[in-house]
This record gives C-alpha cells, structure tokens and sequence, in this order.
C-alpha cells in the first residue's frame, strides 16, 4: 500500500472516530436535557399538588378551627417555600435549553460527517482535509460554550447506543418512514 493510501485510511479512520464521538457527546446532552425536563416537569407537579393540599388545609381552618388542619398547612407552606426556592436556584428548564441547544447543534455536525464519510471516495485528499477541519472547528466551537455532562448521561447514551440502537435504523424501518415510490423492498413490508 501506497503512502497517500495509508494516508487517505488514516483520515477516513480519523474522521470515522470523530463522527462516533459526536454521536456519543449529541446523545449525551440529549439525554441531560430529558432528564432535566423530567425532574422539572415532576417538581412542578409536586408544587401544585402541595399547593392544592395547602389551599384545602386553609379553606378548612375557615369553617373549623382545627389544629391539625393549621400544622398542616404551615408544614406544608415551609415544604412548598423550599421547593420554591430550590427550584428558582436550580434553573432546571435553563439547562434543558441549553442541552437541547448544544444536541442540535451537535446534529447537525454528526449528519455532516455522515455526508463527509459517504463522499470520502469520490472527495480528493485536500477537500478531505478542509472538510475535516472545518468540521473540528465547529465541534470545537460548540463544545467551548456548552454545559458539561455527566457520568449518567454518558451511561445513558453508551446504553441507548449499542444496545437500542437509538441513533440507528434497519432496512425494514427506513422503508416504512418513506414514501411508497422510494422504498427498496415495495413488498412484505407490514
């Protein structure tokens, strides 16, 4: 093998990894942004159903007054102010943004590489070199403002990828997302 053939599999190995590493990262931040959408959905859930229980427990120190109905309701307002509280500090819709954000924009890199990768052989050695370079640029660029992921997010995405497959589809599954007239195997797909 010729030194400009081991040069272009080198590229095309270097540009393989990066395309799996921005497979990893996009999921990753897809991932810290569900979660960070959950745990925000479920503690505004738990703001209202307290908020309920409080708005009960005054109403019924109107028509009785009851200790019990007014230990309650200022157990539950103390509860509710930290909740409160925790949640102004957490900003948890604010990192679902900014997650969600940085997987978009990482999308659009990874489907970039996909392009990349599907144009190596017909691309010559320089136009392969440029497009991997801008390609790290903008990785590089997006990776400088956004937030940090964690180790779950990673478990996550490690999951998610090997063993569903999220990022992927079978031949099967392709042909059904298209129109009738583009599909490969226009029979026996139901």
């Amino acid at each position: 093998m010729s030194p400009k053939e081991n040069y272009k599999l080198a590229l095309e190995a270097q540009i393989r990894e990066a395309y799996g590493k921005i497979v990893y990262s996009q999921t990753c931040h897809h991932k810290m942004a569900e979660r960070f959408y959950k745990y925000n959905r479920r503690w505004k859930w738990v703001q209202i159903i307290l908020s309920a229980i409080i708005s009960c427990s005054i109403v019924s120190i109107l028509f009785y007054d009851e200790f019990y109905s007014k230990a309650i309701s200022a157990v539950l307002s103390g509860v509710l102010t930290g909740i409160n509280l925790y949640l102004k500090n957490s900003n948890l819709s604010e990192h679902t943004k900014e997650h969600q954000k940085v997987a978009h924009e990482l999308w659009k890199v990874r489907e970039e590489y996909v392009s990349l990768l599907t144009d190596l052989d017909e691309l010559d050695k320089s136009v392969m070199v440029k497009k991997r370079d801008e390609l790290q640029n903008r990785t590089y660029e997006i990776y400088k403002n956004a937030p940090k992921t964690d180790s779950k997010s990673y478990k996550e995405a490690r999951k998610v990828l090997k063993n569903e497959e999220e990022q992927t589809f079978s031949k099967k599954e392709l042909d059904l997302m298209l129109p009738p007239a583009l599909r490969k195997n226009k029979t026996n797909l139901r």
